[in-house]
């Protein structure tokens, strides 16, 4: 068989090692792996400002691991690689599967055009364990409810494909090169560093992912159930990011789990954490079978929920200036980090949508912008379970009592001091609500609600009853839900 040469568009899966479309490219001779910014993406899928960031480092990991041979591209994808096609003479393109709507329909597109021009095109599965339009109800019909989903038409069917080795040696012609030029003109990177302390806790690229995934199965794995509750300590995997941006697979993630643990389904705390990774596929699943979950209520009955604008409220919220602690922890540590615990994310999502009553669509364009694991499927999904107004989601009257919540999963008051310092001598008994704090306390800690902390901007008592009240508004609809 005659060895080609095939284009190979790496996307959201910038790693080596189970890369379904790189390894089948390599098989047939060959390759020039190529990133392009898509200059065409709707302005509500340009990248945030934290995910440019991860986005620049990971770009840089990726080429070093191609021999400083990626080459990088701005511009109408179908464009540049019809120009790639003609410069190097390549026979054939793939890639990996995305299933945002726009990419979806771009892809499609594509495909047809570089087939009429006699271009070779194959996509594959890179991202997901078990691909949305393979799993549907008796009835041919989609899945609503994450159990049955996950439990009856995931786990009841073919198990996920195992991963694929890194490919042993690869070609690339030598007038492929990659140019921090190139990169740089991508301008993924601010001119003001309010980066600086991501750079301390994140490693992007297909090392750092195996490091993050090495590290949880040592420390953390078996500990998952309980620690994952906990923002002070690191229970969690802290791969969102990487899944993301497909530095590692959720199969790598999967049968690593499997692979370190005998019986890991019968352990109670594998098991969550394996059925986690069903809910970031459950999200995926719901953005291919109804395309509308970023922008619009899956349960229409949410179109007429009286929501409240107030830009200060909102204002307060983004920079941690609620007077709630634990909610004020987790949108600072959001900004410092680009990342937030997934139960503080909880916790604020619902203090902005029931307690503030401000659309989950205005959460939802501050953490695509703030977070590095910024991910369509999972933050549309993630907010609208917060709302109640989503699938399967947490009912509306769910109301998350932050006080609660911190005295609960933050006992000794750790996260909060870690980062509202300027409440760090309180006494525990007062660290989640300092306003109850005598005057003299408040004195002693150098705390000046209002000044060195702002009061609370709500009553939460109060503000739980009206989101109360404006949920049962919505009983008196009498239209059925569009999803």
């Amino acid at each position: 068989m005659t060895k080609q040469l095939t284009i190979v568009w790496f996307r959201q899966d910038l790693r080596l090692t189970d890369n379904p479309a790189l390894t089948a490219a390599v098989a047939n001779g060959q390759i020039i792996p190529v990133f392009i910014a898509d200059n065409t993406a709707p302005e509500s899928a340009l990248l945030g400002g934290a995910s440019q960031w991860w986005l620049h480092n990971s770009l840089l990991s990726l080429s070093k691991s191609l021999n400083n041979q990626l080459v990088i591209k701005a511009g109408n994808p179908l464009t540049v690689l019809q120009a790639l096609i003609t410069e190097y003479d390549a026979t054939q393109v793939v890639w990996n599967r995305l299933y945002e709507p726009w990419q979806i329909k771009r892809d499609a597109t594509i495909k047809t055009e570089l087939k009429q021009q006699g271009i070779s095109v194959g996509s594959f599965n890179g991202s997901l364990l078990w691909e949305p339009m393979s799993v549907l109800k008796k009835d041919e019909t989609p899945y609503k409810v994450f159990t049955p989903y996950y439990r009856k038409g995931c786990l009841t069917r073919q198990s996920p494909r195992l991963p694929l080795p890194k490919p042993e040696k690869f070609s690339i012609p030598v007038n492929a090169q990659f140019t921090l030029d190139a990169l740089n003109s991508l301008a993924l990177l601010p001119n003001i560093k309010w980066y600086e302390e991501f750079e301390k806790m994140w490693h992007p690229g297909e090392l750092g992912a195996a490091n993050r995934l090495h590290r949880f199965i040592d420390e953390a794995a078996t500990q998952y159930q309980n620690d994952r509750n906990l923002p002070a300590v690191k229970g969690t995997s802290l791969l969102s990011p990487h899944l993301h941006f497909g530095e590692v697979s959720p199969n790598q993630a999967w049968y690593a789990i499997l692979g370190a643990f005998e019986n890991a389904f019968e352990n109670k705390d594998l098991d969550v954490y394996l059925s986690e990774l069903g809910w970031r596929e459950f999200s995926y699943y719901l953005l291919f079978h109804f395309p509308e979950l970023p922008t619009k209520n899956f349960n229409a009955k949410f179109d007429y929920f009286p929501w409240r604008k107030s830009e200060s409220n909102l204002l307060a919220w983004q920079s941690g200036n609620t007077g709630i602690p634990i909610v004020d922890a987790g949108m600072r540590e959001l900004y410092k980090t680009g990342y937030m615990h997934n139960r503080v994310r909880m916790v604020v999502g619902s203090f902005l949508v029931k307690n503030l009553l401000i659309d989950w669509r205005d959460g939802e364009r501050w953490f695509w912008d703030t977070l590095l694991d910024a991910d369509m499927a999972s933050n549309s999904s993630g907010w609208q379970w917060v709302a109640g107004s989503g699938a399967d989601a947490s009912p509306f009257f769910r109301i998350f009592n932050p006080i609660l919540q911190g005295e609960k999963f933050d006992k000794d008051g750790a996260y909060v001091k870690r980062y509202c310092p300027e409440l760090s001598r309180l006494p525990n008994k007062f660290i989640h609500k300092p306003w109850e704090a005598p005057a003299e306390i408040l004195r002693a800690c150098g705390i000046e609600l209002g000044s060195t902390y702002p009061k609370p901007i709500v009553d939460l008592k109060a503000t739980r009853t009206r989101a109360l009240d404006a949920f049962a508004h919505l009983k008196t609809v009498t239209q059925q839900p569009s999803a």
